[in-house]
């Protein structure tokens, strides 16, 4: 895996949203869906998507600069700093091939020895210094998972059935977006002998609201407000996922102004909300007023001398 600043074509010191606008770019462009068959498409939407789960978490990101993790966000061995021993058999040198055979130690200690500074690959049977070739990988499998936004809202654990019949319990995640692929880790196909398994690539699709339309972690929606209210203000009912809150307009609201409900939106990466933003429509009465039909006359007139 490349680093994943170079996959999403980003600088180190680049901001949230430049991360999540390129990390959106490259998923738009490589997703499956348009690029049905091409497998390098494939392969580089998984790449982004990869890279963005370390890059658009800020703990992973901290993890990542400071050698942590790699690029796959798997733990780096430590604890071997500056060592310059040497490997092989001569003096002062380490005889791996003879801890790696239970020469060196009782047991399985070469074995564990080896298996922390090389993987997990080591120890299943993999390629190590003067090892045999690594097992294959379990192939990966893709999924997609509906959710609404009180869903996402909720941070609600929904059920998935996988290719092949495996049902498990999915978290939705903090900031995820329409199209964004998950990686589920060790949930794809088995791999061959004492090898890993594939994982599930699950990608998210935020349904339609009848309401509020998702820009991010923030949401809109369009606000009725009483020709009275408008007129000479008050306060009217904002309905948000959470169920429906009081907001105070002042005299004179046009129709089309926006107001913005602070941390009434979807969850964020950072445990945060994003925000509400209520615009509003103006209701006219529903029979006829004639008081409000004279004043109108009276209007026009006066714009007509």
């Amino acid at each position: 895996m490349r680093n994943p600043y170079d996959v999403l074509g980003v600088a180190k010191g680049a901001s949230e949203a430049e991360i999540k606008k390129a990390f959106r770019k490259l998923a738009k462009e490589f997703h499956p869906d348009r690029n049905k068959n091409d497998a390098k498409a494939k392969d580089r939407f998984a790449e982004a998507n990869t890279a963005y789960e370390i890059l658009g978490d800020a703990e992973k990101r901290k993890q990542f600069d400071r050698g942590e993790i790699d690029a796959e966000g798997k733990p780096r061995a430590t604890g071997f700093e500056g060592f310059t021993g040497g490997f092989g058999g001569g003096r002062g040198g380490f005889d791996y091939e003879g801890m790696a055979r239970g020469r060196g130690g009782a047991g399985g200690m070469g074995e564990d020895i080896f298996s922390h500074i090389f993987g997990e690959a080591f120890r299943a049977g993999g390629a190590g210094p003067g090892g045999g070739r690594q097992p294959a990988k379990g192939e990966d499998v893709a999924a997609e998972l509906s959710v609404t936004l009180e869903q996402v809202g909720s941070e609600e654990k929904l059920r998935l059935s996988l290719p092949g019949g495996r049902d498990v319990d999915v978290m939705i995640p903090k900031g995820v977006v329409d199209g964004q692929t998950i990686r589920l880790r060790g949930l794809g196909q088995p791999g061959g002998f004492r090898a890993e398994p594939g994982d599930a690539l699950l990608t998210i699709r935020v349904l339609p609201h009848p309401r509020f339309t998702a820009e991010g972690p923030d949401l809109r929606a369009s606000v009725e407000v009483p020709l009275e209210d408008a007129v000479l203000g008050g306060t009217i009912r904002v309905p948000t996922l959470t169920g429906a809150v009081e907001m105070k307009i002042p005299a004179m609201t046009s129709s089309g102004r926006t107001f913005r409900l602070r941390g009434k939106g979807l969850p964020k990466k950072d445990g945060t909300r994003g925000d509400l933003f209520a615009t509003t429509a103006i209701t006219l009465p529903a029979g006829d007023e004639p008081a409000l039909t004279e004043f109108a006359r009276a209007r026009r007139a006066a714009k007509a001398e």
